[in-house]
């Protein structure tokens, strides 16, 4: 392959994956042609898009993203996909191992001898991690709630202080006036 033609695969590579930094590493072995398109068509529709990059370039390109994967990574060996395009990587993981192991689509991925499509790991916000622990991080979602939750917990914590004695108060006074419409209350004193 001559040197323009490598500059162009990686300038068309480095366009694709401008700005992303959650990414799944999957490898293939003996997957069919039809099996390919399954699992690309059933991804694409959940917004998850599917590269197939050569590991060389990877590398270099990954190391130019700043992206912290070591040359000697198992992200390396064999052939590498990749798979992006949702918010947060545990909606992109979850995506992935959902289609995975779809009952429908199994037969494409799986075989009596193993599977044809495997998962290397996952690299999240440009560090690599297992796909087991990308999958049980919080999406965009649930970090944002969680932070609603948190800045709202203390306030809501002094307004019932404040509410308290505020309640207690006005239930007396309450009470004070009941007594009062009833006749309860003290005598008028006597003029003198």
């Amino acid at each position: 392959m001559s040197k323009v033609i490598k500059q162009m695969e990686m300038n068309d590579v480095r366009r694709t994956f401008d700005g992303v930094r959650d990414l799944v590493v999957l490898t293939t072995s003996k997957l069919s042609a039809q099996g390919e398109y399954v699992f690309r068509a059933a991804l694409r529709k959940k917004g998850v898009r599917l590269r197939s990059v050569k590991n060389s370039l990877a590398r270099r390109l990954f190391s130019e993203m700043k992206l912290s994967i070591p040359d000697d990574s198992p992200y390396w060996q064999k052939q590498t996909i990749f798979a992006w395009g949702r918010e947060s990587i545990a909606e992109l993981s979850k995506d992935v191992d959902a289609e995975l192991k779809n009952p429908k689509n199994l037969s494409f991925y799986k075989t009596r001898e193993g599977e044809k499509i495997t998962v290397k790991g996952a690299i999240a916000d440009g560090a690599p991690v297992t796909f087991e622990q990308a999958k049980a991080m919080p999406t965009r979602a649930e970090v944002l709630s969680q932070i609603v939750g948190m800045i709202l917990s203390p306030g809501a914590q002094i307004a019932g202080c404040l509410e308290g004695p505020a309640k207690s108060l006005a239930a007396c006074v309450k009470s004070v006036e009941e007594k009062l419409e009833k006749g309860e209350g003290a005598e008028a004193p006597a003029a003198g």
